[in-house]
């Protein structure tokens, strides 16, 4: 399903809290409450590349508060078991005390209603978990970018912060944003003598 241009779907659930404290009524919306979100889905807590991404996910969470943004972290495992996992140090394969909150979809109804609850099929997938898929949601809770990952290649962090950078560059600017751009690269004004005037000069460095 694709969500790009969409208002992502609210919703209410279970969730252990940055502070380690588990709440019944969590809300999707009041969570970002007119800030970016970052909704990072993954497969199952006590796994194998979930808690390098959700300790990348942790250590960038700085960064993402300054642009603006707050993440929200879903699988289908039970607040219990995401008080657990954080109750388990890094070293023992755990993930600490991360500073984001951690949903419980365990009646699965959150990955369904974003279309990423695998099936297995031809994947690694065990059938019946959250695929590794983030969505960016605007302020104004429009989704603006999602992608999905196969379950054994880890997501890029810092690609979260570049979208976005990116996304506040044209909200800012009115400039589109070319392949490959990061913070402080020039943008490209949407029009034909803009685009030609941007090739011209970077065509090479692309």
């Amino acid at each position: 399903m694709i969500f790009v241009g969409r208002r992502a779907p609210d919703f209410a659930a279970h969730a252990v809290l940055a502070d380690g404290s588990i709440v019944d009524d969590f809300n999707l919306f009041e969570e970002i409450k007119g800030r970016f979100g970052i909704l990072f889905f993954y497969p199952m807590d006590f796994t194998f590349v979930c808690p390098s991404e959700l300790l990348a996910l942790n250590n960038r969470v700085d960064k993402l508060e300054e642009l603006g943004a707050k993440v929200i972290a879903v699988s289908v495992d039970s607040s219990y078991t995401h008080f657990a996992f954080r109750n388990t140090s890094v070293e023992d394969g755990g993930i600490g005390p991360v500073r984001f909150p951690m949903v419980a979809d365990v009646d699965h109804r959150i990955a369904t209603e974003y279309g990423i609850q695998s099936d297995g099929g031809e994947s690694m997938y065990i059938s019946g978990v959250a695929m590794r898929a983030t969505f960016i949601i605007d302020p104004k809770g429009i989704v603006r970018h999602q992608t999905i990952n196969d379950e054994p290649v880890g997501r890029n962090m810092d690609e979260m912060v570049r979208i976005i950078q990116a996304l506040q560059h044209h909200s800012e600017y009115g400039q589109v944003c070319p392949a490959g751009w990061n913070k402080g690269d020039e943008g490209i004004a949407p029009n034909q003598p803009g685009v030609s005037k941007f090739l011209g000069r970077y065509w090479s460095d692309l």
